[in-house]
Protein backbone atom coordinates (compact mmCIF):
# COMPACT_ATOMS: atom_id res chain seq x y z
CA UNK A 1 0.00 0.00 0.00
CA UNK A 2 1.43 3.38 -1.01
CA UNK A 3 -1.12 5.58 0.80
CA UNK A 4 1.01 8.30 2.42
CA UNK A 5 -1.47 8.56 5.29
CA UNK A 6 -0.54 5.04 6.41
CA UNK A 7 3.10 6.14 6.80
CA UNK A 8 2.25 9.39 8.59
CA UNK A 9 3.30 9.01 12.28
CA UNK A 10 0.92 11.83 13.19
CA UNK A 11 -2.01 10.57 11.14
CA UNK A 12 -4.14 9.80 14.18
CA UNK A 13 -7.52 8.18 13.77
CA UNK A 14 -7.70 8.56 9.95
CA UNK A 15 -4.37 6.72 9.71
CA UNK A 16 -5.63 3.83 11.84
CA UNK A 17 -8.79 3.53 9.76
CA UNK A 18 -6.71 3.52 6.57
CA UNK A 19 -4.49 0.77 7.96
CA UNK A 20 -7.55 -1.29 8.83
CA UNK A 21 -8.96 -0.90 5.31
CA UNK A 22 -5.60 -1.99 3.89
CA UNK A 23 -5.44 -5.04 6.13
CA UNK A 24 -8.92 -6.10 5.00
CA UNK A 25 -8.30 -5.46 1.31
CA UNK A 26 -9.35 -8.70 -0.44
CA UNK A 27 -6.52 -8.54 -2.98
CA UNK A 28 -3.58 -6.96 -1.18
CA UNK A 29 -4.49 -7.29 2.50
CA UNK A 30 -3.44 -9.75 5.20
CA UNK A 31 -5.04 -13.18 4.63
CA UNK A 32 -5.70 -13.62 8.35
CA UNK A 33 -7.38 -10.24 8.74
CA UNK A 34 -9.45 -10.77 5.61
CA UNK A 35 -10.81 -14.06 6.94
CA UNK A 36 -12.03 -12.65 10.25
CA UNK A 37 -15.69 -12.07 11.14
CA UNK A 38 -17.53 -10.40 14.03
CA UNK A 39 -17.68 -13.77 15.81
CA UNK A 40 -14.00 -14.66 15.39
CA UNK A 41 -12.84 -11.22 16.54
CA UNK A 42 -15.16 -11.00 19.57
CA UNK A 43 -12.95 -13.13 21.88
CA UNK A 44 -9.98 -10.87 21.14
CA UNK A 45 -12.11 -7.82 21.95
CA UNK A 46 -12.93 -9.25 25.37
CA UNK A 47 -9.29 -10.19 25.96
CA UNK A 48 -8.08 -6.69 25.09
CA UNK A 49 -10.60 -5.13 27.49
CA UNK A 50 -9.23 -7.30 30.28
CA UNK A 51 -5.67 -6.31 29.41
CA UNK A 52 -6.67 -2.66 29.76
CA UNK A 53 -8.16 -3.43 33.18
CA UNK A 54 -5.02 -5.36 34.14
CA UNK A 55 -2.71 -2.47 33.22
CA UNK A 56 -4.86 -0.09 35.28
CA UNK A 57 -4.92 -2.44 38.26
CA UNK A 58 -1.13 -2.72 38.15
CA UNK A 59 -0.83 1.05 37.58
CA UNK A 60 1.32 0.20 34.57
CA UNK A 61 0.77 3.56 32.92
CA UNK A 62 3.49 3.01 30.33
CA UNK A 63 1.61 -0.08 29.15
CA UNK A 64 -1.85 1.47 29.32
CA UNK A 65 -1.44 3.55 26.16
CA UNK A 66 -0.65 0.47 24.12
CA UNK A 67 -3.44 -1.57 25.70
CA UNK A 68 -5.97 1.17 24.98
CA UNK A 69 -4.72 1.21 21.41
CA UNK A 70 -5.23 -2.55 21.15
CA UNK A 71 -8.79 -2.14 22.41
CA UNK A 72 -9.45 0.74 20.03
CA UNK A 73 -8.20 -1.41 17.17
CA UNK A 74 -10.85 -3.98 18.04
CA UNK A 75 -13.57 -1.34 17.60
CA UNK A 76 -12.01 -0.29 14.32
CA UNK A 77 -11.89 -3.92 13.17
CA UNK A 78 -15.58 -4.51 13.93
CA UNK A 79 -16.54 -1.22 12.30
CA UNK A 80 -14.61 -2.12 9.13
CA UNK A 81 -16.38 -5.47 8.85
CA UNK A 82 -19.70 -3.68 9.34
CA UNK A 83 -18.80 -1.12 6.69
CA UNK A 84 -18.00 -3.87 4.18
CA UNK A 85 -21.43 -5.36 4.84
CA UNK A 86 -23.18 -2.03 4.44
CA UNK A 87 -24.31 -1.96 8.07
CA UNK A 88 -22.49 1.10 9.46
CA UNK A 89 -19.01 2.62 9.58
CA UNK A 90 -16.71 3.97 12.25
CA UNK A 91 -18.15 7.49 12.04
CA UNK A 92 -21.58 6.00 12.75
CA UNK A 93 -20.13 4.28 15.82
CA UNK A 94 -18.55 7.50 17.08
CA UNK A 95 -21.69 9.54 16.41
CA UNK A 96 -23.90 6.97 18.11
CA UNK A 97 -21.94 7.07 21.36
CA UNK A 98 -21.71 10.87 21.19
CA UNK A 99 -25.51 11.13 20.79
CA UNK A 100 -25.97 8.70 23.68
CA UNK A 101 -23.72 10.73 25.97
CA UNK A 102 -25.63 13.91 25.15
CA UNK A 103 -28.96 12.24 25.86
CA UNK A 104 -27.77 10.68 29.11
CA UNK A 105 -26.20 13.87 30.48
CA UNK A 106 -28.93 16.52 30.30
CA UNK A 107 -27.41 18.07 33.44
CA UNK A 108 -24.23 18.78 31.45
CA UNK A 109 -25.42 19.32 27.86
CA UNK A 110 -29.06 20.28 28.46
CA UNK A 111 -31.16 22.53 30.61
CA UNK A 112 -31.21 20.39 33.75
CA UNK A 113 -29.28 21.53 36.80
CA UNK A 114 -26.07 19.66 37.57
CA UNK A 115 -26.44 20.41 41.27
CA UNK A 116 -27.04 16.75 42.06
CA UNK A 117 -25.30 14.12 44.09
CA UNK A 118 -23.44 11.33 42.30
CA UNK A 119 -26.09 8.91 43.62
CA UNK A 120 -28.91 10.97 42.09
CA UNK A 121 -27.08 11.13 38.79
CA UNK A 122 -26.77 7.33 38.79
CA UNK A 123 -30.52 7.06 39.39
CA UNK A 124 -31.21 9.49 36.56
CA UNK A 125 -28.84 7.51 34.30
CA UNK A 126 -30.75 4.32 35.02
CA UNK A 127 -34.04 6.07 34.31
CA UNK A 128 -32.76 7.25 30.93
CA UNK A 129 -31.51 3.76 30.07
CA UNK A 130 -34.87 2.28 31.05
CA UNK A 131 -36.60 4.74 28.71
CA UNK A 132 -34.20 3.75 25.94
CA UNK A 133 -34.96 0.07 26.49
CA UNK A 134 -38.68 0.80 26.40
CA UNK A 135 -38.27 2.05 22.81
CA UNK A 136 -36.84 -1.31 21.76
CA UNK A 137 -37.87 -4.91 22.18
CA UNK A 138 -36.05 -4.93 25.52
CA UNK A 139 -39.19 -4.19 27.55
CA UNK A 140 -38.60 -6.71 30.35
CA UNK A 141 -36.86 -5.73 33.56
CA UNK A 142 -33.88 -7.95 32.68
CA UNK A 143 -33.77 -7.04 28.99
CA UNK A 144 -30.54 -5.84 27.46
CA UNK A 145 -28.07 -7.29 29.97
CA UNK A 146 -25.37 -8.49 27.61
CA UNK A 147 -24.93 -12.25 27.52
CA UNK A 148 -21.25 -11.92 26.67
CA UNK A 149 -20.36 -10.36 30.03
CA UNK A 150 -18.32 -12.36 32.52
CA UNK A 151 -20.82 -14.57 34.35
CA UNK A 152 -20.30 -13.03 37.80
CA UNK A 153 -20.62 -9.51 36.44
CA UNK A 154 -23.77 -10.43 34.52
CA UNK A 155 -25.24 -12.05 37.63
CA UNK A 156 -24.79 -8.82 39.58
CA UNK A 157 -26.33 -6.76 36.78
CA UNK A 158 -29.35 -9.08 36.59
CA UNK A 159 -29.76 -8.91 40.36
CA UNK A 160 -29.48 -5.12 40.34
CA UNK A 161 -32.24 -4.93 37.75
CA UNK A 162 -34.49 -7.21 39.80
CA UNK A 163 -33.72 -5.31 42.99
CA UNK A 164 -34.90 -2.04 41.43
CA UNK A 165 -38.42 -3.47 41.25
CA UNK A 166 -38.29 -4.90 44.78
CA UNK A 167 -37.16 -8.48 44.08
CA UNK A 168 -34.32 -8.65 46.58
CA UNK A 169 -33.46 -9.77 50.10
CA UNK A 170 -33.77 -6.82 52.49
CA UNK A 171 -30.82 -7.85 54.67
CA UNK A 172 -27.33 -9.20 54.00
CA UNK A 173 -27.76 -11.88 56.68
CA UNK A 174 -30.57 -13.41 54.63
CA UNK A 175 -28.25 -13.69 51.65
CA UNK A 176 -25.60 -15.36 53.80
CA UNK A 177 -28.25 -17.84 55.01
CA UNK A 178 -29.04 -18.56 51.36
CA UNK A 179 -25.35 -19.17 50.63
CA UNK A 180 -25.29 -21.76 53.43
CA UNK A 181 -28.48 -23.34 52.09
CA UNK A 182 -27.11 -23.57 48.54
CA UNK A 183 -23.82 -25.03 49.81
CA UNK A 184 -25.76 -27.74 51.62
CA UNK A 185 -27.80 -28.48 48.49
CA UNK A 186 -24.53 -28.83 46.57
CA UNK A 187 -23.24 -31.22 49.24
CA UNK A 188 -26.36 -33.36 48.83
CA UNK A 189 -26.34 -33.39 45.01
CA UNK A 190 -25.54 -36.83 43.61
CA UNK A 191 -25.35 -36.87 39.81
CA UNK A 192 -23.01 -34.61 37.76
CA UNK A 193 -25.79 -32.57 36.15
CA UNK A 194 -27.41 -31.85 39.51
CA UNK A 195 -24.04 -30.88 41.01
CA UNK A 196 -23.39 -28.47 38.15
CA UNK A 197 -26.81 -26.89 38.62
CA UNK A 198 -26.38 -26.49 42.38
CA UNK A 199 -22.86 -25.14 41.92
CA UNK A 200 -24.26 -22.51 39.54
CA UNK A 201 -26.93 -21.60 42.10
CA UNK A 202 -24.23 -21.22 44.75
CA UNK A 203 -22.14 -18.93 42.55
CA UNK A 204 -25.22 -16.85 41.72
CA UNK A 205 -26.02 -16.33 45.40
CA UNK A 206 -22.38 -15.53 46.18
CA UNK A 207 -22.55 -12.85 43.48
CA UNK A 208 -25.66 -11.51 45.18
CA UNK A 209 -23.83 -11.45 48.50
CA UNK A 210 -21.04 -9.46 46.87
CA UNK A 211 -23.65 -7.00 45.61
CA UNK A 212 -25.14 -6.58 49.09
CA UNK A 213 -21.66 -6.03 50.50
CA UNK A 214 -20.90 -3.54 47.69
CA UNK A 215 -18.01 -5.71 46.52
CA UNK A 216 -17.17 -6.23 42.85
CA UNK A 217 -17.01 -10.06 42.66
CA UNK A 218 -14.74 -10.01 39.60
CA UNK A 219 -12.31 -7.69 41.33
CA UNK A 220 -12.44 -9.73 44.52
CA UNK A 221 -11.74 -12.95 42.63
CA UNK A 222 -8.87 -11.32 40.73
CA UNK A 223 -7.38 -10.29 44.08
CA UNK A 224 -7.81 -13.84 45.38
CA UNK A 225 -6.12 -15.19 42.24
CA UNK A 226 -3.21 -12.80 42.75
CA UNK A 227 -2.92 -13.85 46.40
CA UNK A 228 -2.91 -17.51 45.41
CA UNK A 229 -0.18 -16.88 42.80
CA UNK A 230 1.87 -14.94 45.33
CA UNK A 231 1.61 -17.59 48.04
CA UNK A 232 2.21 -20.49 45.67
CA UNK A 233 5.31 -18.65 44.48
CA UNK A 234 6.43 -18.61 48.12
CA UNK A 235 5.92 -22.39 48.22
CA UNK A 236 8.00 -22.87 45.07
CA UNK A 237 10.77 -20.64 46.42
CA UNK A 238 10.77 -22.51 49.72
CA UNK A 239 10.99 -25.86 47.99
CA UNK A 240 13.72 -24.64 45.67
CA UNK A 241 15.77 -23.62 48.71
CA UNK A 242 15.47 -27.25 49.81
CA UNK A 243 16.53 -28.51 46.40
CA UNK A 244 13.02 -29.67 45.54
CA UNK A 245 10.20 -28.96 43.12
CA UNK A 246 6.44 -29.06 43.87
CA UNK A 247 6.11 -32.45 42.20
CA UNK A 248 8.82 -33.76 44.56
CA UNK A 249 6.90 -32.55 47.61
CA UNK A 250 3.64 -33.55 49.27
CA UNK A 251 0.55 -31.71 50.50
CA UNK A 252 1.69 -31.55 54.13
CA UNK A 253 5.00 -29.87 53.23
CA UNK A 254 3.40 -27.46 50.78
CA UNK A 255 0.61 -26.62 53.22
CA UNK A 256 3.20 -25.76 55.88
CA UNK A 257 4.92 -23.43 53.43
CA UNK A 258 1.54 -21.91 52.53
CA UNK A 259 0.92 -21.13 56.19
CA UNK A 260 4.43 -19.66 56.42
CA UNK A 261 3.57 -17.43 53.46
CA UNK A 262 0.47 -16.18 55.30
CA UNK A 263 2.53 -15.40 58.38
CA UNK A 264 5.13 -13.59 56.28
CA UNK A 265 2.46 -11.50 54.59
CA UNK A 266 0.81 -10.52 57.86
CA UNK A 267 4.13 -9.39 59.29
CA UNK A 268 5.02 -7.37 56.17
CA UNK A 269 4.20 -3.62 56.37
CA UNK A 270 1.30 -2.30 54.26
CA UNK A 271 0.46 -5.78 53.00
CA UNK A 272 -3.21 -6.59 52.57
CA UNK A 273 -4.01 -10.08 53.80
CA UNK A 274 -7.04 -12.12 54.72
Amino acid sequence: MDDPLIRDPHGGMPRLLAIMRALRDPEHGCPWDVEQTFATIAPYTIEEAYEVADAIEREAWDELRGELGDLLFQSVFHAQIASERGLFDFDDVANAIADKMLARHPHVFGSESNAKSAEQQVQDWEAVKAAERAKTAETGVLGGVAKGLPALTRAVKLQNRAARVGFDWPATDEVIDKVVEEAQELREATDPAHRAEEFGDLLFVVANLARHLQIDPEEALRAANAKFERRFGFIEAGLEARGKRPEDSDLAEMDALWNAAKVAEKSAPDEKTD
